[in-house]
């Protein structure tokens, strides 16, 4: 039996992956690592024993082991996130791939749970050897596309494309496939109906309610702008979002698209809000009540001003240790204190702002995501439109412009 060339094992790899929403050249470093079960087809695997309700016949060619291989991963990972791992933590946003210490816990090998019948067991390998194949198939990948070394942008770009997307779409049906992919890859799911069915869409013969469709559709895309929080399966729906907007033909060319277009480049001169920002935090002591939504604010306002990893260690910064809110969570008396405590950081961070303030894009776009959050925009952009009303009172009020600054939005 003939077993299959290098070009059409690729292209599992790209169906499984992009089904699953997990990084393809890791299916490819699998089967370079592991090269075994030794399959009914002639083939080798990816690594992957049937485990639970899985039988031995499921897993046993090499179509199968590709797409249980991209269940499996998906599966882990999600396993990563319940444990506390942050975005950060499984995905290396600089150089745009899974970290090395994702890598070595895919090294590690992973048992799914009972109740996962979509992942099948996934054997331990050499952590070197994974993370050399790893490498190999993305410089493969990249050699066509000529994408610089550092994908830093990648993320921003992204949130600023899917920002636009609102008002410029305009229901044509490459539009809505793109958007029900990106809904399809975020939530994790298999199929459009699934996104449909996730979407509270009513489908007959799985055609889906367009006018209710479209509505879902903006509605989604204009949150996951919001909840970004970076991880790997959130930033593949964007990236194929930009794919099949833009109808190109492959991941990569969507990045290469994405780095080489300012994605703020109709925004000029954005130093002309820094006296909103600076009017409106001075504001925040006096209308602080500890509100959940604003205590957000501020703690996303404070990790990204000091270019923290993620929401716990901006907790943790703050003073608060999150092993002992996990501990109290039904000691009411101790979650109120440390509430408290954070807030009372949270405040203090807020009143020194307008002295450490230096006018630098880490420090403005804190600010700019701080005030998104407060009150409750759907985007980067409506809230600079917000700021530069807020400029324009400012300017119309002088010299009281204290006085005349508009209070954030209250619930």
């Amino acid at each position: 039996m003939s077993t299959l060339a290098p070009d059409q094992r690729n292209y599992y790899y790209l169906l499984e992956g992009g089904r699953a929403g997990v990084h393809k050249p890791i299916l490819a470093a699998l089967h370079a690592v592991h090269n075994q079960p030794q399959l009914t087809d002639g083939e080798t695997g990816l690594g992957l024993a049937p485990i639970h309700q899985i039988e031995m016949a499921e897993v046993d060619t090499f179509a199968a082991q590709v797409q249980y291989g991209a269940n499996t991963i998906r599966s882990l990972t999600n396993s990563l996130v319940e444990q506390g791992w942050s975005g950060a933590d499984i995905w290396d946003a600089s150089v745009g791939r899974y970290s090395d210490r994702f890598l070595q816990a895919v090294a590690k090998g992973f048992t799914p749970a009972a109740s996962d019948t979509g992942a099948a067991q996934l054997e331990p390998s050499d952590p070197a050897a994974l993370l050399q194949a790893y490498l190999e198939d993305i410089s493969t990948d990249y050699s066509g596309a000529q994408l610089p070394q550092n994908l830093a942008k990648l993320d921003p770009a992204l949130l600023a494309f899917a920002e636009r997307l609102p008002p410029n779409y305009s229901r044509l049906d490459f539009q809505r496939q793109a958007l029900v992919e990106a809904v399809r890859l975020w939530r994790q799911l298999n199929t459009a109906e699934a996104a449909y069915e996730i979407l509270g869409v009513p489908a007959i013969d799985q055609v889906p309610d367009e006018a209710a469709l479209d509505n879902a559709l903006v509605a989604f895309v204009q949150s996951a702008v919001r909840y970004y929080a970076g991880y790997p399966n959130q930033r593949e729906a964007l990236i194929r979002l930009v794919q099949l907007w833009r109808e190109m033909d492959t991941r990569e060319e969507a990045i290469a698209w994405l780095l080489t277009n300012d994605p703020f480049a109709h925004e000029t001169s954005l130093e002309i809000v820094d006296p909103a920002l600076i009017a409106f935090v001075q504001k925040i002591p006096d209308l602080y009540s500890g509100q959940g939504d604003w205590r957000f604010a501020l703690t996303e306002g404070y990790r990204r001003w000091f270019g923290l990893d993620s929401r716990t260690t901006a907790i943790q910064r703050l003073g608060i240790d999150p092993d002992d809110l996990a501990q109290n969570t039904e000691n009411q008396a101790a979650l109120i204190a440390a509430a408290r405590t954070l807030d009372r950081a949270l405040l203090d961070f807020a009143a020194s702002i307008p002295t450490a303030y230096t006018q630098t894009e880490q420090q403005r776009e804190a600010l700019i995501r701080l005030v998104q959050i407060w009150r409750r925009l759907e985007g980067r952009i409506p809230t600079i439109q917000s700021l530069f009303e807020d400029v324009r009172r400012l300017e119309r009020a002088a010299p009281s412009a204290p006085e005349a600054m508009p209070a954030p939005v209250s619930a």
